[in-house]
């Protein structure tokens, strides 16, 4: 029979006439594949997940229902943030009346704590919204050993196998540390959202938003930070000017910044990890995060075996409606190395529940997505930046931009500017990407995506009557053009 994608009658066919364990079997129970079983389960499919045992770090044979972004990924990371965000809130609050200690005491154990309850009680919700979509849920992990067959290991080395008539693979990513000397002293993400003692001198290996976030964490906490990277300027592929702000805004909170500067080798001393770069400096630190990056978690899936196709990365390699080249075996989510953001895996598994049982084909649309990133203050970009615009562009394209002060920082007497900016085509008047630095950037910027989703003219956003004070009426008064980049002109993407 030919793969599910037509209701008949308005009912799912019946998975048993076609002698499969279930309609479906997903590996994987993070964003992508809850949501994937979730909402085919609610089309009818007979549908079961498999999932790694708990853990907040995880390794090749621990994960969690829930996934990266619940148990050792954006959730964790952002409670983090938000901790370490108040230091900056009590330097703010003194002009405004506050009278404060000189020393305000943190206690890391206690934010630790609270964050493993949440995410302990986050993984239980997830759990629920199986059981109760009628998923039945396996722990253990999960091969494929054919077109319609899973092999389940369960915890006590016991296996099971079961028949499907579709197979989804949505086992994300993991953090991956460089062939450094001495890379065993290095930690990953996974084990700086569950450090037993918080650091008092952190060094950070990357240039990405991990590496960024987790810089202004432990700096917000009270730790000496050095980030290393090899880029000019940090957040490689974001729009240069907003990198030179995040750049300037790490430096004003007292990071030390080390561009085009890789590590050569840790070694571990009385003192600490001592670290040499291959510009001949020395440091130690407490701790040394390698955030260099993720791969797709395809190893011991055996997908190769059974013909499915992956890239050099390892990411398994599918068509624009997440199908592989075999035709019952789907991939969604991190483990495709497409967009790789939560948001954009539950899109993912939304579209695929619908071409498959739903009767509905939905490929994911990647235009205008959002994005964030948690530095602090934050960085949030949708659409295209300045540079993607120009090699683009079959015209002249606009350039608007705001920086002041937030009002706040007027009273604190913080001196940390927020700058706003607009791409706009000048043919159309069509806006083709916003981005903005400064609190509350995320929150303004899921706005704006709505905004530019609906194909939104520069002419539309100044018409529009903006919030007064606040910083996101700036999105709708800048009246004056910054610059005009003319078509053919090349970008200046060195950084």
């Amino acid at each position: 029979m030919s793969s599910r994608k037509m209701l008949i009658d308005g009912v799912v066919e019946s998975a048993a006439a076609d002698h499969y364990d279930y309609d479906l079997f997903v590996i994987g129970a993070g964003s992508g594949g809850v949501r994937a079983s979730r909402t085919a389960a609610g089309f009818g499919a007979k549908v079961a997940i498999c999932e790694l045992p708990f853990h907040p770090i995880s390794s090749q044979l621990i994960g969690g229902v829930g996934g990266t972004c619940v148990i050792r990924g954006c959730v964790p990371k952002k409670i983090l943030v938000y901790g370490a965000s108040f230091s900056g809130e009590f330097e703010d609050a003194r002009n405004y009346g506050w009278e404060l200690n000189d020393k305000i005491d943190f206690n890391w154990k206690k934010l630790l704590h609270n964050k493993t309850q949440e995410i302990i009680r986050l993984n239980g919700i997830y759990k629920r919204l199986l059981t109760n979509s009628g998923v039945k849920m396996f722990e253990g992990e999960g091969k494929v050993i054919g077109p319609n067959e899973v092999e389940l290991t369960q915890i006590d080395g016991t296996r099971m196998s079961f028949s499907a008539k579709h197979i989804l693979i949505a086992t994300g990513s993991r953090a991956q540390r460089p062939n450094i000397p001495g890379k065993e002293l290095s930690i990953t993400s996974d084990e700086a959202l569950s450090l037993e003692e918080l650091p008092k001198r952190a060094l950070v290996l990357g240039g990405g938003y991990i590496a960024v976030e987790f810089a202004s964490i432990w700096r917000g906490m009270g730790a000496s930070v050095d980030i290393f990277y090899r880029k000019e300027l940090p957040l490689r592929g974001f729009d240069d000017e907003m990198r030179e702000v995040v750049a300037r805004n790490l430096e004003g909170r007292g990071i030390k910044l080390h561009p085009q500067t890789n590590l050569k080798e840790l070694t571990k001393t009385a003192d600490g990890i001592k670290v040499v770069t291959d510009q001949g400096e020395e440091l130690i630190a407490d701790v040394v995060l390698f955030a260099t990056g993720r791969a797709p978690n395809t190893k011991r899936l055996n997908l190769e075996a059974v013909g499915v196709k992956l890239d050099k990365t390892g990411a398994v390699k599918v068509d624009e409606y997440s199908r592989t080249n075999i035709p019952s075996i789907w991939a969604v989510g991190d483990v495709t190395n497409r967009v790789n953001l939560t948001p954009v895996a539950l899109m993912e598994g939304t579209c695929f529940a619908k071409t498959v049982f739903g009767g509905q084909p939905a490929k994911p649309d990647y235009t205008n997505v959002p994005c964030a990133v948690f530095s602090i203050p934050p960085l949030s970009v949708v659409g295209l930046n300045e540079q993607e615009a120009v090699e683009q562009a079959k015209g002249d394209i606009l350039i608007f931009t705001s920086t002041f002060n937030p009002m706040k920082y007027t009273i604190s007497g913080r001196q940390e500017k927020t700058i706003m900016k607009l791409v706009v085509d000048a043919e159309t008047d069509k806006v083709l990407g916003a981005s903005m630095c400064g609190p509350d950037a995320a929150e303004i910027m899921q706005g704006i995506a709505i905004a530019l989703k609906c194909g939104a003219t520069k002419a539309q956003f100044d018409s529009t009557v903006g919030i007064h004070p606040s910083a996101a009426e700036e999105f709708v008064t800048m009246r004056s053009v910054t610059r005009r980049v003319p078509a053919g002109t090349k970008p200046n993407t060195n950084l």
